[in-house]
Formats: C-alpha cells, sequence, structure tokens
C-alpha cells in the first residue's frame, strides 16, 4: 500500500501531539431503558433500538434490528443517536465500539451503552473510534469494571481513559490509513455475501424446487447419518483453566459465537485448546473443509472449517462416509436451507437438538450426473469466498499491527 513508504519510525511523543482525557472532549450520555412490560417488536417501525447484542465486533449488525411502537419512542425520545456518533457498551461485554450507520439515524440506544458528544472540530470521530477499539484502550476499559455480579463500567471511569491526541490533520490521516484497511475489509465481506447468495439461489433452483412434487427419477432421499459420521465436540474442565489458550498456535476450538461471524469459511477462534485438551480429553478432530453446525442454544449456524479444528459440545461436524458423494459444499447449502425450529427442543433451558435429530434429518439425493454438473458450477464460487477470507485475515492482520504504532506515534505518516 502506498502510504507504507511514507512512514517512518520515530521514538518519542511527535511534536503537536498532546495527552488528555475523554471527558475533557466529550461528553457521555448514557441511553434509557426500556418502560416496564414494553417489549421489543421484529415488525419495522421508522423507531429502531440498539442493543448490545446488535454489536457485531466493533461495528452495528443491521441483520435483526428491532424495534419500539410510538408511544414507546415519545417516553425514550431523550435517549437517541445520530448517524456518525460513537456508542461504547458499559454493562456486560464492555468496550464494543461502534460508529453508528446511516441507516440507524435517530435510534434508540440501551442503557448498557452511552453515546459520546464532541466538538468534531478538535476531534475526528474516526480517529478517536479506531482509538477506543485499540488493544491498549480495550485493557484499560477492561481494567476500569466496576461491576460485581456482571461487569459494569461506569461514566466517571470512561471520563478517565487517555487519549494521544495528535493534531487535527494528523487524526484524520490516522483514521484515513485504517479506514482504508477497513473499507477493503468491508468490500470482500459484501462480496462473500453475494457470492454465498449467487449459491444458494442456485441450490434451490437445483435442488429444491424439483423435489416439491416428489423426488426426480434417479434421485434418492436418505438420512443425514447414512452418509456422513456425525461427531460432536467436548469442551474441558472450565475450572482448568490451564487447558484454554488464547494463543493462535495451539488448537482452534468452534464456539456458537464464532459460527456467528463468519463468511462461510471458519478460519479464526475466540479461543483455542492445548494440544494435551485434546488428546486428554479426547476431543474429536474436525478436518479441514468439513461442514460444522451449531445445535444447542442457537441453533443451525452452519460453517466450513479451514484447517484442522476442535469444537465445543454444542456443535456437531459431518465426516463423509466412503459411500458418500455429497461434497461439504453441496452439504452447508443444504443445512443453511433448512428450518430448525420444525425439528424440535430437548431442553427446557435452552434451544436445542440432539445428535439423534441430526443423524436423521433427510437429505435428498440427485443422479451422479446433477451432483457432478452443480460442483463444477459452484466450486469456482466456494473457492473465491475461501480466497477472499484468507485476504480478510491477511488485512485484519495488517490494520491490528499498524493501529497502535499509529495511535502511539510510533509510525508517522504525515
Amino acid at each position: 500500500m502506498e502510504f507504507l513508504e511514507e512512514m517512518e519510525y520515530v521514538g518519542d511523543i511527535p511534536e503537536g501531539w498532546k495527552w488528555v482525557k475523554l471527558g475533557e472532549m466529550a461528553e457521555i450520555k448514557g441511553g434509557k431503558r426500556l418502560p416496564k412490560g414494553v417489549l421489543l417488536k421484529t415488525k419495522k417501525t421508522p423507531y429502531p433500538y440498539i442493543r448490545i447484542t446488535d454489536f457485531k465486533g466493533h461495528k452495528i449488525d443491521l441483520s435483526n434490528i428491532m424495534y419500539v411502537d410510538e408511544d414507546t419512542q415519545k417516553a425514550i425520545s431523550k435517549y437517541t443517536v445520530n448517524k456518525q456518533d460513537i456508542i461504547l457498551s458499559i454493562v456486560g461485554t464492555l468496550g464494543l465500539c461502534a460508529i453508528v450507520p446511516n441507516e440507524l439515524d435517530n435510534a434508540n440506544l440501551t442503557e448498557n451503552c452511552v453515546k459520546l458528544i464532541f466538538d468534531k472540530t478538535r476531534l475526528d470521530t474516526k480517529f478517536l473510534y479506531y482509538h477506543l477499539i485499540s488493544p491498549e484502550t480495550q485493557e484499560l476499559i477492561k481494567s476500569l469494571d466496576v461491576g460485581s455480579t456482571q461487569p459494569k463500567l461506569p461514566l466517571y471511569n470512561i471520563k478517565k481513559i487517555d487519549i494521544l491526541l495528535p493534531p487535527l490533520p494528523e487524526q484524520k490521516a490516522i483514521a484515513d490509513v485504517l479506514s482504508s484497511i477497513d473499507d477493503k475489509i468491508e468490500l470482500l465481506h459484501r462480496q462473500n455475501k453475494t457470492l454465498e447468495e449467487m449459491a444458494m439461489t442456485l441450490f434451490r433452483q437445483w435442488f429444491i424446487e424439483p423435489t416439491k412434487d416428489g423426488l426426480p427419477d434417479g434421485w434418492k432421499e436418505v438420512s443425514l447419518g447414512e452418509i456422513f459420521d456425525i461427531g460432536i465436540g467436548r469442551t474441558p474442565p472450565r475450572k482448568e483453566s490451564y487447558w484454554f489458550s488464547l494463543n493462535p498456535k495451539d488448537i482452534r476450538w468452534i464456539s456458537v459465537k464464532d459460527l456467528g461471524s463468519i463468511d462461510t469459511y471458519i478460519i479464526n477462534t475466540s479461543e483455542f485448546l492445548k494440544e494435551e485438551a485434546v488428546k486428554k480429553f479426547n476431543i474429536p478432530i474436525i478436518p479441514d473443509n468439513t461442514v460444522v453446525l451449531s445445535f444447542k442454544l442457537t441453533v443451525g449456524r452452519v460453517g466450513i472449517t479451514i484447517r484442522e479444528m476442535v469444537s465445543n459440545e454444542a456443535i456437531a461436524h459431518f465426516k463423509p462416509k466412503p459411500n458418500s458423494k455429497i461434497s461439504s459444499n453441496y452439504l452447508y447449502l443444504f443445512l443453511k436451507t433448512l428450518d430448525f425450529s420444525t425439528f424440535g427442543s430437548t431442553s427446557s433451558i435452552a434451544e436445542a437438538i440432539n445428535s439423534k435429530i441430526i443423524k436423521e434429518i433427510k437429505i435428498q439425493i440427485p443422479d451422479d450426473e446433477s451432483i457432478l454438473s452443480f460442483q463444477s458450477l459452484i466450486d469456482p464460487i466456494f473457492q473465491k469466498i475461501r480466497h477472499n477470507v484468507f485476504q480478510i485475515q491477511t488485512l485484519e492482520k495488517l490494520r491490528d499491527t499498524l493501529l497502535p504504532k499509529l495511535m502511539s506515534g510510533e509510525v508517522n505518516i504525515l
């Protein structure tokens, strides 16, 4: 990237930079709890309501936004956010930070978040955003927790957050470098979403619509257990924390949460297991390019592994038997078409199905010629998605490497 050629390393704080407290630069305003007895609505109204569950990393996920009605809006209308405002989570998961997207202009904000109001002629929005999500600031935020039963970040502690503040032109230049990388990442995510939608459309045209009036000649219906060995992951005792790791050199351990933030393929996990744990607790190894499915807590999340991994007990994985002619791509698309709410629940505590139900799920197997023709059509699509996933990982590593260096003044771009 061109800007790298202009960078030079500097040892001290650059001239014109200064340390300030966030409270000196910004007013911190809390959100609002819903009135007692009021429930959020899935049906769209003019009044969206941002929750902590709407964060996907340090961005707002628009796919599951909920709403309030007009009467509720009148009661909480003083606690709204505008597009391009910065919001920060302060209860539960501390330090989630996002810039409010344009689609949520004038949205209501949960009491578990705050918004930051500041003079944009002194402090650039994107610069502040990147400062707040930097590893050092995230560590600081977690150290400011005062919660006893659950993590809580009080307003007076938010004001204590230190900012190493450059002049406004440098703030904008730093933000431009980082946002240019994020823009490329976002473009690849959107491309992957479009590619998967194309593959899903083709799958429905080839294999769902033709079966509405019965199976075509040469097709058959079998249970997943007949053509796949279906394994379940395991979790070492949580009290024995030495089995767990945050080191990417250890074995990637898939959770339901991890499946909620992928583009078809799983390349990263939030936790890892030591090799000794995998051996001691006989946790099944999931091969590269294997389909996995969540069947507890949040049921029906699907992904495909990149490299060998393991999973917890809420995740099933599908290893093809010798008689199986179904590829990982085909199985992935098939599972994505299913409505798992129709399979029943085996738990009064949380949504769940069991391994017996998974094994008995019926899948339509087309004739050999159709399978081969379809695979030749979609394999390039999945290969492109996989390639994009690796590109995203490379760009994320570049951004995460540059971020603390730019924010500390170690790297100068002007």
